[in-house]
């Protein structure tokens, strides 16, 4: 993703409890971590990853993002070095209250979270992990290809079945 004069922004966000993990009080520990890339004006794509450190962050960073592009994140200690590994990079301090300076956001990443979440907690509501990353492509697409970006309907739904080519849906009918 990205390049010379692209901006990809990353975030992540928790959602969902990690299996066999008794909930938490305050904190974030038995939560599912979801880390999400998104081209200002482009694409997503989001990944379940085992927790915020670096060395689980800065992989998938390297891995999917060009070395020449813009990165944008908040004040998350795992970001700090990334003007090593990219052509640039900015953050907003969102525990002072920052939310945008110019032109540095995270803006749309938050905006992808706000209909993932929203979506998992009203439609989907309950969730295995082992599935976390099909719902993960299904909004990553739903992103990508929506009308925003002069996608209609009807090439959504080829784009769509073009992914099918070579699947085959199978049913079970023992447990999962």
């Amino acid at each position: 993703m990205g390049g010379e004069g692209e901006i990809i922004e990353a975030d992540e966000t928790f959602i969902g409890r990690v299996e066999g993990q008794p909930k938490a009080r305050g904190g974030w520990g038995h939560k599912n971590v979801v880390l999400t890339l998104v081209r200002r004006g482009g694409e997503a794509r989001s990944f379940h990853v085992d927790s915020t450190t670096m060395a689980d962050v800065i992989p998938v960073l390297k891995a999917n993002i060009k070395a020449k592009t813009h990165v944008m994140t908040d004040e998350a200690v795992q970001y700090k070095n990334l003007r090593k590994e990219f052509a640039k990079h900015d953050s907003v301090n969102h525990k002072a209250e920052e939310y945008v300076r110019g032109e540095v956001t995270t803006s749309t990443v938050e905006g992808f979270f706000s209909v993932f979440k929203r979506d998992m907690k009203g439609t989907y509501q309950r969730f295995k992990e082992k599935h976390l990353h099909r719902y993960l492509n299904e909004f990553d697409f739903r992103f990508s290809n929506r009308m925003a970006f002069g996608v209609s309907d009807v090439t959504r739904a080829e784009r769509a079945s073009k992914g099918a080519v070579g699947k085959r849906l199978t049913y079970r009918t023992t447990g999962d």
